[in-house]
């Protein structure tokens, strides 16, 4: 399907009709083959001409007032950067080959993020491409990428985007991201675009020029509020909206991942977030689409369905999970980790999801979130690295070089049998040695300073000193970022990518590893003796153990569960992952305490299919009034 787009350049049988909500214009012209054309004012601020003889591929600005001439606000594609002219796009041109795509449950996911600039030597969405089967043989499922609307320059990670509608030009535009998107679903891997909705960036924004999109009732990060609830919200909240739609209709794309919607401020009796939601999933006829917002809230109300009180909102990212482990393998607590650092809050996370769930955040100085134990585990996306935690918490560097090799590979034995939706950052898999940091291309050096000086006082508490962050606007800090496609077949890499394709292999083939069941976990922990024990199991009988030894010494760990014999499925410490020796093929519990040596750092995944029924009693899926069970993302109208 192609979204009838209300606002902008389309093509139809006469030439093209420009159509532009700007009501702060007195008077609007389009210029287009060498003429300046005016517009028609209709109602509420609405222009609108049809011009003859225009089509796909044409050039076009607005002039204001027969003054300014800008990009158009809804441009599809802007092949000149921020500031030049728009680009008339027809999408029914491009030719799609996945008409047999229905993309995927959420508890389907597992999640590949990924900076496109980054992934390949040459950035671009055809060169991601060639990564396809590589992401296919690990055992994704979903890839994530970071926001594509166009940015300044050619290096940036996407959150300044301006043009929302438009690809990214240096990435290679609309019809490269299609062929992206069709490739995605050729492999079986769906695809999750960020997009941002809480801020524009700094340079090349011309909205304000056009209507009231922002407001200063309520102060950001970024700046001005995008004005969603305010006077003349009207149309901003359809040019978000329809923003949304658009990805999913002309891009094919499966999901979409808001960023940090704490920043969207909106007391209106419909939030834009419901009314968001409710509009993608009536597009996307036939097939799973879901919503995933990135919120530091901790509030469930995000998640709720509508008809509860909540926003309806399908998923959401969950950082605690990093916090807990993060801290409980490296003892950081810095900053934001100054929160975190139990065990006892690393098993909190793994069976409640918020570890601040109403209770007291020495870190906030105030009491924070709510309970979210009842809640769907595929409600949660949760990661051991993310673009934020490598750049802004580590200073750029990844997880295996701060922690260390065993450090990883338990962390990555936690992650891929949590009963949440699994998220890795790009290089992750194989122990990427790249940094990956802040960087822009801005052409304001006054704008550059004030990056480089708002970096520091945003992140001064997670920094080591001035010098901690890299320069952003540096091209040798972009290219630094580079993934080195070496490394994968490499020693000390090749062992840490094989522990990842088996875990992911591991979880797709064990219903009671994959299937995200929250209520048929459980969890023991030991903050003393530094262990833990996730328990996890299935309606089918299934079930399995995942012993974890989170000392920097050998520990002896007692078990006690249900008569059953366990066969063991995997252990970080097997010599193909770069451990020392492998362990005893089966253990066998019989309702007494069986104790397990674990050397330092290590992890034991056992499954077995003889659980005895009675420890699935409760088991059926939460799904009462108030709690946040959702419907499935599949809209069921296959007609």
């Amino acid at each position: 399907m192609i979204a009838d787009l209300e606002l902008g350049a389309r093509v139809v049988p006469e030439g093209v009709r420009f159509r532009v909500w700007a009501p702060s214009v007195r008077e609007l012209a389009v210029t287009i083959h060498g003429e300046v054309l005016a517009l028609e004012a209709r109602d509420r601020g609405m222009f609108e001409r049809t011009v003859r003889g225009a089509k796909a591929g044409d050039d076009y600005a607005y002039v204001i007032d027969g003054a300014r001439e800008r990009p158009d606000p809804v441009s599809r594609s802007q092949p000149h950067g921020v500031h030049g002219p728009s680009r008339v796009v027809d999408p029914s041109t491009f030719s799609w080959h996945d008409a047999a795509w229905r993309g995927l449950r959420l508890d389907q996911y597992i999640i590949y993020e990924l900076h496109v600039g980054t992934f390949t030597e040459s950035g671009t969405f055809a060169a991601a491409i060639t990564k396809l089967r590589h992401l296919v043989d690990l055992g994704i499922t979903a890839v994530e990428l970071m926001p594509v609307a166009e940015f300044p320059g050619g290096r940036n990670w996407g959150y300044d985007g301006v043009h929302l509608f438009a690809p990214q030009s240096t990435y290679g535009g609309p019809d490269e991201l299609r062929a992206l998107v069709d490739a995605c679903h050729a492999e079986g891997l769906a695809v999750i675009l960020d997009v941002v909705y809480n801020h524009v960036g700094p340079e090349g924004n011309y909205l304000a020029e056009f209507g009231p999109f922002f407001t200063d009732r309520y102060r950001t990060p970024w700046g001005r509020a995008i004005n969603v609830d305010d006077v003349g919200s009207d149309g901003v909240r359809r040019h978000l909206i329809t923003n949304a739609v658009h990805w999913i209709a002309e891009y094919h794309i499966d999901a979409l991942r808001l960023d940090a919607i704490h920043g969207i401020f909106d007391f209106s009796a419909c939030h834009i977030l419901e009314e968001l939601c409710a509009e993608v999933r009536s597009v996307a006829t036939g097939r799973h689409v879901h919503v995933i917002a990135e919120s530091d809230l901790n509030d469930t109300r995000v998640i709720r369905p509508a008809e509860h009180g909540g926003l309806g909102v399908d998923a959401q990212w969950c950082d605690d999970f990093h916090h807990a482990v993060r801290t409980t393998l490296t003892g950081d607590r810095r900053g934001y980790f100054s929160d975190f650092g139990t065990v006892h809050q690393l098993s909190k996370a793994i069976t409640d999801s918020f570890v601040y769930d109403g209770v007291y955040s020495p870190h906030r100085g105030r009491r924070h979130g709510n309970s979210a134990a009842a809640c769907r585990g595929e409600q949660f996306v949760i990661c051991l690295q993310n673009h934020d935690q490598v750049a802004n918490g580590s200073q750029g560097r990844r997880l295996s070089d701060i922690a260390g090799h065993r450090r990883h590979a338990l962390a990555a034995v936690l992650l891929l049998t949590a009963p949440n939706v699994p998220m890795l950052f790009m290089g992750e898999e194989y122990a990427e040695r790249a940094p990956f940091v802040y960087f822009i291309s801005h052409s304001d050096p006054a704008l550059v300073s004030a990056v480089r000086a708002g970096r520091l006082l945003e992140l001064g508490d997670l920094a080591a000193g001035e010098l901690a962050f890299a320069d952003p606007q540096a091209e040798a800090t972009f290219e630094a970022c580079k993934l080195d496609w070496s490394l994968p077949g490499a020693l000390g890499h090749a062992e840490m990518l094989a522990l990842y394709r088996d875990l992911i292999a591991l979880r797709r083939s064990e219903a009671c590893l994959g299937n995200c069941r929250k209520d048929l976990t459980r969890v023991s922990a030991s903050d003393a003796e530094r262990w833990i024990i996730v328990e996890r199991g299935d309606p089918s009988g299934r079930g399995a153990l995942v012993v974890c030894n989170l000392r920097e010494s050998a520990n002896e760990i007692q078990c006690v569960g249900p008569t059953a014999t366990y066969r063991l499925a995997l252990t970080s410490e097997d010599p193909r992952y770069g451990g020392a020796s492998p362990a005893a093929p089966t253990l066998e519990l019989r309702g007494e305490p069986v104790t397990i040596v674990l050397p330092p750092h290590a992890a034991r995944v056992y499954v077995t299919s003889d659980l005895p029924p009675q420890r699935l009693r409760a088991a059926a899926r939460p799904g009462e009034a108030g709690a946040c069970d959702l419907e499935s993302g599949m809209v069921e109208a296959m007609r």
